[in-house]
């Protein structure tokens, strides 16, 4: 009646139900925060296909990372929104981003975990920040 593979699929399902119905009942902020968090997964899968040598799977994983930063991340930056106060931090995300998918590509290339330890850093940083934005102070 199931099967493993069966059981593998259900739950894979019912994982994607999860995730689309928090993304569709989450806020602009979050969904930002989802993506830094996709990121980082992704990193981190990466991380460990490297140490087990899976090639493949390492190579998947940093794209799927390089996705989110650059279509995701990098992409919902708006320089018009920001208005003349936050061009130069909206220029500076966008270079930052840019440099991170450098490490990805590199990390990709050279088989390099430190490249990948680096852009895991630097999004950390960046999603803690944001992260910070929406734990403010307590609204009354």
């Amino acid at each position: 009646m199931y099967t493993p593979h069966s059981f593998r699929t259900g739950a894979g399902a019912y994982a994607r139900i999860g995730v689309d119905t928090g993304v569709m009942s989450a806020s602009p902020h979050q969904l930002i925060c989802m993506l830094f968090d996709g990121a980082k997964s992704s990193i981190g899968m990466a991380r460990h296909h490297l140490s087990v040598g899976d090639i493949g799977a390492r190579g998947q994983a940093i794209s799927k990372a390089i996705d989110i930063v650059d279509n995701g991340l990098k992409a919902v930056l708006d320089a018009k929104t920001a208005g003349p106060e936050g061009e130069a931090l909206v220029a500076n995300l966008s270079a930052l981003y840019g440099y991170i998918i450098q490490r990805l590509l590199y990390a990709n290339l050279r088989n390099d975990v430190q490249a990948l330890d680096e852009a895991d850093g630097l999004l950390e940083n960046i999603a803690s920040a944001w992260r910070e934005i929406d734990a403010g102070p307590a609204r009354t």
